[in-house]
């Protein structure tokens, strides 16, 4: 089934083919990870005015991760503590930093009323799986365990992200229902989440846009190296029980998602008696989320999230 674009994400789509920009399979970890900062200053919508943003270093068996926390002017406070999201930023585990996901946390800590605290796993292949999981459940239950010294509200606590970072914050749901911390929901904006590849989609051509099949295999191969891509912790739709897990919203673009692999993904939630929202933007693309400056319907998205966040109390 062919993708129909709306006429500015076509419109961005040609200006990718036309700029001659190389195909990250085709550059180093590192050279990949600059162009896709750059890209980020003619994709991002200007920045809501916050009332403050910090950097964090929460403390890790490794070192530190280093994190960002963003507060608004205007916080949903209940004896004095506010909701918070841990966000998780998208790049294929490879690319992406605290950097080029800022605007999109920005607006939601804004526009959702609540503290968003960005995590910047560790990134492969220096760092290949299980370190951004590591990462990710060891930010989130820190923030937990420190929640009222930073203002939050433990008992709305959500995690979430997009793409890469939607598939870490579902792994962190699964381990936090068995292990802790309770979460209030789960936020997952086109996550991966089965790393088999063995659905016909990943071999149809015109499925292939901007995210294409083999850039998807350069990700995975970074980040996967000889690991198992059966585990649920790389794979989150390969769990063997999603009973238990919190509400979620799930996001997901164009024909690849929709028909194919993410409305499976729902159903098992669903199945499993999991409260769900799904939303659809069936004329854009993987990635448009944090390009609202190009795209309308990314800050759309935002503002529809931002609801949601707000319904959960």
């Amino acid at each position: 089934m062919p993708v129909i674009l709306d006429p500015d994400a076509a419109a961005v789509y040609k200006a990718f083919q036309e700029a001659g920009r190389p195909a990250y399979e085709t550059l180093t970890a590192p050279e990949a990870r600059e162009y896709y900062r750059a890209a980020r200053i003619v994709s991002n919508p200007e920045p809501p005015a916050l009332e403050s943003t910090k950097a964090l270093a929460i403390p890790a068996p490794h070192g530190t991760i280093p994190a960002r926390i963003y507060t608004p002017k205007t916080l949903r406070k209940i004896n004095g503590l506010a909701p918070c999201l841990v966000f998780f930023h998208g790049g294929g585990w490879v690319i992406g930093d605290l950097d080029t996901h800022e605007v999109v946390c920005q607006k939601l800590a804004h526009e959702g009323e609540l503290i968003v605290i960005s995590v910047d796993y560790r990134l492969a292949p220096e760092h290949r799986f299980p370190a951004a999981v590591d990462d990710a459940v060891t930010a989130t239950r820190w923030v937990a365990a420190n929640a009222g010294d930073l203002g939050i509200d433990a008992a709305r606590l959500t995690v979430g992200g997009d793409s890469a970072g939607g598939n870490l914050a579902a792994v962190v749901a699964l381990t936090a229902r068995d292990g802790g911390p309770k979460l209030a929901a789960q936020l997952l904006v086109y996550p991966a989440t089965d790393f088999s590849r063995q659905h016909p989609s990943h071999r149809e051509p015109e499925t292939s846009i901007l995210l294409t099949h083999s850039v998807i295999g350069w990700f995975g191969n970074h980040y996967l190296g000889d690991a198992d891509s059966s585990d649920w912790r790389a794979s989150p739709a390969r769990a063997k029980d999603f009973a238990g897990l919190p509400p979620a919203y799930v996001l997901t673009a164009g024909v690849l998602e929709e028909f194919r692999i993410l409305v499976a993904f729902v159903a098992q939630r669903i199945g499993a008696g999991v409260p769900v929202t799904y939303r659809h933007f069936s004329g854009q693309f993987h990635g448009f989320f944090t390009m609202g400056k190009l795209l309308n319907q990314a800050n759309v998205a935002v503002t529809e999230i931002s609801a949601w966040l707000k319904s959960l109390g």
